[in-house]
């Protein structure tokens, strides 16, 4: 099979044998009929398999074939990312297939001035790539009208979730027509996404080309056990012992990316972190400097999970084991891409048992524990296994409690810092909000 067999036009054709494409991926074979066809989509593939030309090279032919001329302040079609990094790889994308097509595109996200963005909106845009933040203020401020639309691209629906955006989603529902397409695309589909798009797409076709919740088969994943206090001298010491050259490292929280950064900056390492406190200029000059191999080691927190897309990364780092399982998925899947190999170590403590075991269901696999000769944690880290049990060694029988005396200990109660509390059972899932929509009779198309 060719892309010239899935029926794109010859501009489009030649904007993917400029990019060196070849063979339509498994998720844009069977995306580009059904989105060229009108067919409301919501379709599921693991990250790094091509969903973003899955829906946009279709997109692009629709807009390049139908419909008037975009009008000012308004947009044709609309593709909402939940992050700024996410809006701007898709935007890059988007453009290079449109190089040979008379049609505009543009992308908007908060963290930067919206004066610009109102500008550039005055004559309109054919494609606009959003964040739902960003989106409502220009709507609300009458710099966009969304009644020209003809379609709406959802990508990665389950992270806005995670994010809270379940009640801008709601109100972009309400500004939107009744009639449109809608495609809705996710490396995962959790039950609430099953509901959302219930309620925002009309008789939808399904498409999962992978199986739910797997991990990328062309990384290879190990676990290293290390006490949570020696995590950033274990980290150094692979790093210097694997000759690491580019590593990107996650960590749980922005204090902690900033904490990392400035040991391995101590250390004379070139390393930068990115994370939802620093202005979008400063994340995107560390991402470019990152991409030109400028700074060996990128920290980040899960702002940066889905969305980077850096050729041939080599190595994954989880510092700290994320929140929520389906994470993890995202996080390793910036390696490994378009047939490459890669490989995703992670650090894990005692107190992230729990987090283990939930990825480990997730993804039905055991992960490989691989011991680090000097770094033997003193709090052993449970085994556990892909059916989300925690094999915990029995307790040792109390001590007879002695009395009288000034020998004995005094109880002063237990000190717990914030972070050192174990997450909930594995079998909890994080509640996530579902939009309420409105819904009245749809309009057929």
């Amino acid at each position: 099979m060719t892309f010239a067999t899935l029926g794109l036009i010859e501009p489009l054709l030649r904007a993917l044998e400029t990019l060196g494409y070849q063979t339509p991926t498994p998720v844009q074979a069977q995306a580009i009929p059904a989105v060229l066809a009108g067919r409301d989509l919501m379709a599921a593939a693991q990250t790094g398999t091509g969903k973003t030309a899955g829906f946009a090279l279709p997109l692009l032919q629709l807009l390049t074939m139908e419909g008037p001329k975009v009008a000012a302040n308004s947009a044709r079609a609309l593709i909402l990312c939940p992050t700024r990094e996410l809006a701007e790889q898709v935007h890059a994308s988007v453009a290079e297939y449109a190089q040979h097509l008379p049609l505009t595109t543009y992308a908007v996200y908060g963290g930067v001035s919206i004066n610009p963005q109102m500008m550039k909106l005055r004559k309109g845009v054919d494609i606009l790539v959003a964040t739902p933040g960003r989106l409502i203020d220009l709507f609300r401020q009458n710099a966009l009208k969304l009644n020209q639309l003809q379609t709406l691209v959802l990508d990665e629906a389950d992270r806005m979730l995670d994010l809270g955006f379940s009640e801008e989603l709601a109100n972009i529902y309400r500004m939107l027509p009744k009639k449109r397409q809608t495609l809705l695309f996710s490396a995962t589909f959790s039950d609430e996404i099953r509901q959302l798009a219930g309620q925002m797409l009309n008789d939808p076709l399904s498409i999962e080309v992978s199986p739910r919740n797997v991990a990328a088969n062309t990384v290879k994943q190990w676990v290293v056990p290390v006490d949570k206090k020696r995590k950033p001298e274990l980290f150094v010491h692979l790093m210097r012992k694997g000759r690491w050259k580019q590593v990107l490292v996650f960590a749980k929280t922005r204090n902690g990316v900033d904490a990392l950064v400035d040991k391995l900056q101590g250390l004379g390492i070139n390393a930068d972190g990115i994370h939802g406190d620093k202005p979008q200029a400063t994340r995107q000059r560390a991402l470019d400097r990152f991409k030109s191999s400028d700074v060996q080691i990128l920290v980040a927190t899960d702002v940066a999970a889905r969305g980077l897309d850096i050729e041939d990364l080599p190595l994954v780092v989880n510092f700290d084991l994320p929140i929520v399982a389906e994470d993890y998925i995202h996080r390793i899947g910036r390696t490994g891409r378009a047939g490459n190999t890669g490989e995703a170590i992670s650090l894990v403590c005692a107190d992230e048992v729990n987090m283990l075991s939930a990825i480990e269901m997730l993804t039905r696999q055991t992960l490989t524990r691989q011991m680090e000769p000097d770094f033997e944690p003193e709090h052993r880290v449970p085994d556990t296994d892909a059916s989300g049990q925690v094999v915990k060694k029995p307790k040792k029988p109390k001590k007879p409690k002695t009395s009288g005396g000034g020998g004995g200990k005094r109880n002063l109660g237990k000190w717990v810092d914030s972070g050192d509390v174990a997450p909930a059972e594995p079998s909890i899932k994080p509640v996530r909000k579902v939009p309420v929509f409105n819904t009245g009779p749809r309009k057929k198309k």
